[in-house]
Formats: structure tokens, C-alpha cells, sequence
């Protein structure tokens, strides 16, 4: 299905429920709204994968618009259903003040319809979809489709030059980046049900909120050269941002993507001066494969500086093209970040072997499986000895772990009640 004609699906679909009315409901979904940090397209992804087991029994039908939002149009039977996975994505958006609204008003994250008794209001909702959506390809990309205009506009926009730069550099000195700093979580993935443990959080800052909120009009990664000269300046607030943090947010093992080049620099000592010593063990240090290579003896050097305070390294970008060469022990690094691909397990038992070879040979125990956006790459790797894993499914798989919790406890709560209202109730009966 693709994304950019299910607005014409969706008119299409509404269509033909014209004589099936009767017993479905709708709900919209207006993820359009939300903060832009959390309508990345793997939140999009997670909270459309919530309704997806309903699809497939035939209790109802999804549709995930270019904007963001979602609409799910379902049978009455599976209302049931369909509330545990609003409170899944509810939680997935929780910290989102779009929430906040949803609490005072009953409106602004989710819009019900009775399909039955507001189907002309919904074929006119359609109609209207289709007709912006028409309107905005006539217009080379114009109109409600805001997302897809800016990422046209950034993909085959201006391109990075010096004086981009400069004006990006300057920009940094002084934008509040608390806004665009991420945490991915790093877990190992136990038992059956795949419960996920948190192990470490990389912390980093969202280069498309960062071209979205500075420079909206350029493509900030077209000049690799001018892109490592950025990447090194927001080393330098990432640093930082961590160094005069007093919350406690930041709290735990964590992990930041640092340049070679910064280790070695100013900003990196008055950084470690502020570390407690007792911490820096908690602290790992992710370095590009390639901006490794690319000067091996600038790595050795600052390797043993960033070891002997007690820093763990932790070598990212790899691939499994790229995994026989690196030697993660002569390198001396604690633990490698292998990119997961389909094509590991999809191109023949020759190259599955020599991947589970080669991942033997690293040490399994070394390795964190990242970009794991299915359920099949944490499968492969659990398989094979990794206990690390990182990517859109963990997160899917945190934020479901996080919901059996709150209903765990809200159980207990009821349950809790209960019995204290049963022993109020005997204890009234004994004084009658």
C-alpha cells in the first residue's frame, strides 16, 4: 500500500461500506499534531503496528496518512480490542502536551465517528483528503502534505556550502538544543514474551529536528566533508549540555556518538573534569567505524587517554560487509554496533553462515544488534548468542512492556481496594 494514495484508499474503502454501516465505529487519529520529535516515523510506525493483529482477524481496516495521522475504521465487536491499543499508543505519546488535551476537552488526540450515523461526514472528510492531496502534487508538493514537501525540499534542496555552515555553527552557539536531545534505549530481550531490560541509553541530537528547526531548506548531510565539521560542533554542546545537566533525567548507563577528533580536544577534558570518577565507567563512548580508519593513529592515542579514565568504547556503523575487518580486540574496543539487514538471513545459507561465523569470532556477548525494526533481526541474533539489541521494535517492545506494567498495576490497585472495601463491609456487619 502506498503512503501517498491512501487518501484515495481510504475514500475508496468508506465507499464501499456505504450498505455496511451499521455496527463499525472510527477513530482519527491526529498524530499531525504532536511535537515533531514524536511524530518520527517510527512512532508512526509503532502506533499504527498497535492496531495491526485487528486487521489481520478482519475486525477492521488502517490507514497512515503522508502527515502522520492515522485513522482506524473497526467493527463494534472489537472495541475491547481497539481501547488496549489506544492505551498503548497513549502511552507511547504520553509526555506529548497534545495529551494534556486529550484529558481536559476529549478531544485533540483522537476523533470518534459512529460510521453508521456520521457517513456523509466521513465521505466529505475523505473527499476533502483526496482533493489536498491532489491539489498539493499539482503544486509540486504544496498543501496539507507539509512533511513530504520539506523532505522533497531537503533531499534535492540547497546543498551544505562553507557559508551554510558558518551560519549553522553560529546558530548552534546559541539555540537551545535541549529540545532535539534523544534517548534510544540499548536492552536485552529475555524469555518467550521478549520482555526488554534497559541496559543503556544513547543520547543524541536529532539531526532532522535540527534541519527542520535551523535551516529547513538544505540538505545538511550532502557535503560529507562540511557534515563531519557540523558533527564535531554538536559534539561540543553535546558535552556540553551533559556537563552543566543538573536533572535527573540523565541518570543511568548512557551512550554518546563523539568524533575521534573530540576526545582529543579541549571540550572533552573540561568535560571529564565534571564527570565523577565513580561514572565514567557508566559512560560509552560511540565512534564511527570510518572516522576510525580514516586515522587509525589519532584513534590509538585517544583510545588509551578515554580507557584509562574509564570510558567503554563501543564501535558503530558496522555492517556485515564491514564486520571481517574489524578486529574488535586488537582495536581494544568493548563492544562493536552491528547494523542489522534482511539480507542476512535472506541471501542464502552461505552468507548466514559467514555471518554467525564472524559474529562467534567477535564475541557475540560484544555485540549490540542496532536498527532492529522486526521482530526477525532480535529472533536472529538471540539465536546466535547477542544479549544486546536496539531499534524501532525495542522501543515497540519497551513501551508494550511499559503498558502490561501500568495495567499490572492498576490491577493491584483495584484489587487493593476491594478488599479493603470487603473489610469495611464485614467490619460494619459484626457491629450490626
Amino acid at each position: 500500500m502506498s503512503a501517498q494514495n491512501q487518501e484515495s484508499l481510504f475514500l475508496d474503502y468508506i465507499r464501499r461500506l456505504e450498505h455496511h454501516r451499521q455496527g463499525r465505529e472510527m477513530v482519527h487519529f491526529n498524530l499531525s499534531k504532536l511535537r515533531p520529535f514524536n511524530r518520527r516515523e517510527h512512532h508512526i510506525r509503532v502506533a499504527a503496528d498497535a492496531f495491526e493483529a485487528m486487521v489481520k482477524e478482519l475486525l477492521g481496516q488502517i490507514f497512515v496518512f503522508e502527515n502522520a495521522d492515522i485513522i482506524f475504521v473497526f467493527k463494534t465487536e472489537a472495541m475491547g480490542q481497539v481501547e488496549q491499543a489506544i492505551d498503548k499508543v497513549k502511552f507511547l505519546f504520553g509526555d506529548d502536551p497534545l495529551m494534556a488535551e486529550e484529558e481536559i476537552d476529549g478531544k485533540g488526540f483522537s476523533t470518534w465517528y459512529d460510521v453508521e450515523s456520521d457517513y456523509e461526514a466521513i465521505v466529505n472528510m475523505a473527499r476533502k483528503m483526496v482533493d489536498t492531496e491532489k491539489n498539493a502534487r499539482a503544486g509540486g508538493g504544496a498543501g496539507h502534505d507539509v512533511k513530504a514537501a520539506l523532505k522533497a525540499k531537503q533531499d534535492t534542496g540547497e546543498r551544505m556550502t562553507p557559508r551554510i555552515l558558518d551560519r549553522v555553527v553560529e546558530s548552534l552557539k546559541v539555540a537551545d538544543l535541549t529540545n532535539m536531545v534523544r534517548r534510544q534505549y540499548v536492552c536485552s530481550v529475555e524469555g518467550p514474551q521478549l520482555i526488554p531490560t534497559q541496559q543503556f541509553s544513547e543520547l543524541f541530537i536529532s539531526i532532522t529536528d535540527l534541519r527542520e528547526t535551523l535551516l529547513p531548506g538544505v540538505n545538511l548531510t550532502s557535503s560529507p566533508w562540511l557534515f563531519q565539521h557540523l558533527t564535531e560542533t554538536l559534539d561540543r554542546r553535546v558535552l556540553s549540555l551533559l556537563s552543566r545537566t543538573e536533572d535527573r533525567d540523565i541518570t543511568g548507563d548512557i551512550s554518546i556518538n563523539l568524533n575521534v577528533g573530540t576526545l582529543l580536544s579541549t571540550d572533552f577534558m573540561k568535560f571529564d573534569e565534571n564527570v565523577i570518577a565513580a561514572m565514567r565507567g557508566n559512560i560509552v563512548l560511540e565512534l564511527q567505524q570510518l572516522d576510525i580508519f580514516s586515522d587509525l593513529n589519532a584513534y590509538l592515542f585517544a583510545r588509551e587517554y578515554v580507557k584509562e579514565r574509564g570510558y567503554r568504547i563501543c564501535i558503530d556503523g558496522v555492517n556485515y560487509k564491514t564486520l571481517p575487518f574489524i578486529d574488535r580486540e586488537r582495536l581494544e574496543a568493548d563492544m562493536i554496533k552491528l547494523i542489522w539487514s534482511p539480507d542476512i538471513v535472506n541471501g542464502g545459507h552461505d552468507l548466514k553462515d559467514r555471518v554467525i561465523r564472524q559474529i562467534m569470532l567477535t564475541g557475540a556477548d560484544r555485540i549490540i544488534m542496532s536498527r532492529c525494526d522486526t521482530e526477525e533481526s532480535i529472533e536472529f541474533g538471540r539465536d546466535n548468542g547477542i544479549k544486546l539489541f536496539q531499534g524501532r521494535h525495542v522501543e515497540a517492545l519497551i513501551a508494550e512492556e511499559g503498558r502490561r506494567k501500568s495495567m499490572r498495576t492498576l490491577k493491584k490497585r483495584a484489587a487493593a481496594h476491594d478488599k479493603a472495601a470487603a473489610a469495611r463491609k464485614k467490619s460494619l456487619s459484626r457491629r450490626e
